[in-house]
């Protein structure tokens, strides 16, 4: 993110978040605040011309995958809670519309994101006459100059509670330190805890037309001052979590990933193959 202003990318995924609302039924993630988070301007030119995002061949794929990243991380959030989870960290929040139509009363909600980006997004709020529920805690955090720990911990975060974090379309844009110490920081939460989030495979890994899709992603966001910096090998990985303590590990690929939330669907709506989705509980 460029110092000093929100982030480019939570706009533009809230946007896809707002199509899919649009043009796609059955609904993968159905969100009613999606096209209020977006703003009037944008709403207004989304339901003019719904087809605007669908001028290149990747669009329905990014769509798809905004949604259903949300819908997974929501569903294992359900889980969390039946086992007894009351607080839910949403990590680099953006412009997430959870905690605006959370159905679980217990539940308190942590919006960490930088700054500038939040404070963009709580005047987005009030523009849009969404109310700020009182089980919401926004948590400002700056990692240039402040830890995780830090900002929850100034926020009201009770640390000897089971948690559930969600970690959505950000470790790509970190440092691999930066991922590690967050990653730390879930692991020495409480048994029960747990998180969901996506990733970036290794380059090296990749199949040729999957190397093109993700150049032209990387070129896209690198243009918008958010370049990917971090890329995993998804076996790696799974050792990394389970070696930090979690016990139960998921990966997500997108051929799963269609096959779970995508299946019999006569739109033929789709996540790609660079698709990858972790869980991993404690």
């Amino acid at each position: 993110m460029r110092e000093n202003r929100p982030s480019a990318t939570a706009q533009r995924v809230a946007i896809r978040r707002a199509a899919h609302q649009i043009l796609d039924q059955p609904k993968v993630l159905d969100d009613p605040i999606a096209l209020r988070i977006i703003g009037a301007e944008s709403a207004s030119e989304l339901r003019a011309d719904p087809q605007s995002l669908e001028r290149t061949p990747l669009a329905r794929y990014l769509r798809a995958f905004m949604a259903v990243r949300s819908r997974f991380a929501e569903d294992e959030l359900a889980l969390a809670v039946e086992r007894g989870a009351r607080q839910y960290v949403v990590l680099g929040a953006g412009l997430d519309t959870f905690a605006y139509r959370n159905p679980y009363p217990a539940l308190r909600v942590f919006e960490v994101d930088h700054p500038v980006t939040q404070a963009w997004k709580r005047e987005r709020l009030g523009e849009a006459e969404i109310p700020v529920p009182g089980a919401l805690t926004f948590a400002p955090v700056n990692f240039e100059n402040q830890t995780l720990s830090e900002g929850l911990r100034q926020s009201g975060f009770n640390f000897q509670e089971p948690t559930f974090f969600s970690w959505l379309g950000v470790t790509p844009y970190l440092t691999r330190d930066a991922i590690e110490a967050t990653l730390q920081f879930v692991a020495a939460r409480p048994a029960g805890s747990g998180i969901v989030f996506d990733y970036a495979i290794s380059p090296s890994l990749l199949s040729p037309s999957e190397l093109w899709v993700f150049e032209a992603l990387a070129k896209r966001v690198a243009a918008a001052g958010e370049p990917f910096q971090t890329f995993f090998d998804p076996p790696a990985l799974m050792a990394d979590l389970r070696a930090r303590g979690f016990v139960q590990v998921e990966d997500l690929d997108g051929k799963t990933l269609n096959e779970r939330y995508f299946q019999d669907r006569t739109d033929g709506l789709r996540v790609g193959t660079l698709a990858h989705m972790m869980a991993a509980w404690l």
